[in-house]
């Protein structure tokens, strides 16, 4: 008898101990941007995210087109059980259903409205999409820094303006923010077309895309003013050049980085803890510091240095201007084909 007890203890043991170890094989898959958020991620938020949760998380690198782009290929069959995306592939992603209803978010409260971006999906940071600018150039010609997105029209900017095309979210964005100046909006974009091409081309030196040829634009004077984002622009400050970031009055545009758990994840409630993870006040200070991310956690506190590079506080989040993206994600094709016909003629 005491033998069969002992066999029996040890079978439950064993079992324990098995449950255990499935426990810790859990396996979470990521999906989320390279270089520096990758870094950030696996060096600071993941471990301590792992240890407390009792899962791995395997980090899938990618920009936001080539997540979505595997979200499209494993459609029924995901791998990825969380996504983080700029706002506008991620409103494709939403409407696509890949993305699947937030539960037991305990920070969702805490957020700032704008960052709500529904029932499944969140804000996870802020860019501002405003006015990148030349301080001792502008401060050698007596001008102001711009303050409206009109200004873009100014005739002492001509031939010393940058813009990038509507292919780049900053393009798009000046698009959207000049139909609004002028009476129209995302769904009425003629406005926005009718400005460019008639106020605004004339000043363009270069519908430039990519951020090392608009660094190399600045810091060889062809260009004093551009359309950028408050991460691009901090970035190029941060090398030495003599620039600032200024926010349109009539509205800086948030450019959001997102997150969403994907429908059908065999780690559901991982996927969701990790996104309330990030949401955190304490790991919102890190993406503060390291990626440019303004904090979409209304609790987060940040030093002065830090506060005074990225979107932060009541007042500058609440003059960022939320795009309706299901809109221009509807039209952007036909408003490429536009563009190019109108105004990189």
């Amino acid at each position: 008898m005491k033998s069969l007890i002992a066999s029996t203890a040890l079978v439950a043991v064993a079992a324990l101990a098995a449950q255990s170890v499935m426990a810790q094989e859990k396996t979470l898959y990521l999906g989320s941007y390279g270089g520096s958020t990758e870094t950030l991620m696996k060096e600071k938020i993941i471990p301590d995210f792992e240890e407390e949760h009792g899962v791995t998380v395997e980090y899938v690198a990618g920009n936001s087109t080539e997540n979505l782009a595997r979200l499209q290929a494993q459609e029924g069959n995901q791998e990825l059980d969380v996504v983080l995306l700029d706002d506008g592939p991620m409103y494709q992603a939403r409407a696509l259903g890949f993305c699947d209803e937030l539960t037991g978010i305990s920070n969702l409260d805490d957020l700032y409205d704008i960052a709500k971006i529904g029932d499944d999906a969140v804000g996870m940071g802020f860019v501002a999409t405003g006015f990148t600018y030349n301080t001792e150039l502008f401060e050698e010609n007596g001008w102001e820094p711009p303050k409206k997105w009109t200004d873009l029209a100014d005739e002492k900017y001509e031939g010393r303006l940058a813009i990038p095309p509507i292919s780049n979210t900053y393009g798009l964005h000046t698009l959207i923010m000049l139909a609004r100046a002028n009476g129209g909006g995302e769904k009425d974009i003629d406005a926005g077309f009718d400005y460019l091409a008639d106020e605004v081309a004339d000043n363009v030196l270069a519908f430039e895309p990519s951020p090392g040829r608009m660094s190399e634009l600045f810091q060889s004077e062809e260009i004093v003013l551009s359309v950028w984002g408050s991460g691009r622009a901090v970035s190029l400050i941060d090398t030495g050049f003599p620039g600032a970031f200024a926010y349109p009055e009539d509205g800086a545009v948030a450019l959001m980085i997102a997150a969403c758990p994907v429908v059908d994840s065999n780690v559901p409630e991982e996927a969701q803890a990790l996104i309330d993870y990030i949401l955190d006040p304490d790991n919102q200070v890190y993406f503060a510091e390291t990626q440019g991310w303004g904090p979409v956690n209304k609790n987060t506190e940040l030093d002065e240095e830090t506060a005074s590079r990225v979107p932060y506080g009541p007042d500058q989040i609440g003059n960022l201007v939320a795009i309706d993206w299901d809109t221009a994600n509807q039209n952007r094709h036909d408003w490429t084909r536009r563009w190019d016909r109108e105004i990189e003629r």
